[in-house]
């Protein structure tokens, strides 16, 4: 397929309309919620000045995702323009899975993703790969929830080794299914070794931040190492592609 096509642009103000009223109706619902969480807190008799601190304690908190949410939305803005990344990123997505699922769709229509998609078809088929792959994590939770939850703390109250052991099991293997992207390009040369340079500098980052939380005891930095982590391998990526002219 041909990604020269000027038919369609991904910045149009069409899709910045688009993405501002789901953002909007995202925030609308976010402070219904807050205002009558607050009512009923006052109805209860609870203390107001914890609920106000609980409510500042807690926007704080979200600054540390929202960074690594923003880091994902600049990323795949590259190739996809601004407003579909900000509408996945800011509602339903992770760019855990975005960028896998973009990537992939583009290499199987065989479309670099080097440049801003241009062509209308291209852009839709990676929209429908990200939308229908996501809908069972909605659809699924629901249904199997209680199953599961059950079926883990039988588990864990049979032999809590074990279950840690389960549990570790399941996210290695989830971080071994990311990394067959990384690896499978080894072979094209120094193009194909830069991401697994930038595996190595970001898992490096990543255990210099969780060494200081434990010695030097960095709470603070617990919420921030997987952005700080992105930031360094983000760095280092550019600098080495520019330095080797990748």
């Amino acid at each position: 397929m041909n990604n020269t096509s000027p038919s369609f642009d991904p910045d149009s103000t069409f899709m910045y309309g688009l993405a501002a009223a789901v953002i909007v109706f995202v925030l609308a619902q976010s402070v219904f919620f807050l205002v009558r969480a607050v009512r009923r807190a006052s109805v209860a008799g609870m203390n107001m000045s914890v609920v106000r601190k609980t409510i500042g304690s807690t926007a704080l908190f979200t600054l540390a995702p929202a960074f690594s949410i923003m880091l994902g939305v600049v990323t795949l803005a590259k190739f996809l323009g601004l407003p579909l990344p900000w509408i996945r990123l800011s509602v339903i997505g992770a760019i855990t899975y975005e960028l896998p699922a973009a990537t992939s769709t583009a290499n199987a229509l065989g479309i670099s993703l080097s440049e801003t998609v241009s062509d209308p078809s291209v852009f839709s088929a990676i929209t429908w790969v990200m939308t229908l792959g996501i809908l069972p994590s909605i659809i699924l939770p629901p249904l199997l929830i209680k199953k599961i939850q059950t079926g883990i703390v039988q588990i864990k109250t049979k032999d809590s080794k074990w279950g840690d052991i389960f549990m570790t099991s399941l996210f290695m293997g989830m971080i071994s299914a990311f990394s067959g992207m990384v690896f499978s390009h080894v072979r094209e040369g120094l193009r194909g070794l830069l991401p697994v340079a930038v595996l190595a500098v970001s898992a490096a980052a990543m255990c210099v931040c969780g060494l200081l939380v434990k010695k030097v005891h960095a709470g603070w930095l617990e919420n921030y190492a997987m952005p700080f982590s992105m930031i360094v391998g983000m760095v280092f990526a550019s600098c080495a592609a520019s330095a080797f002219g990748l």
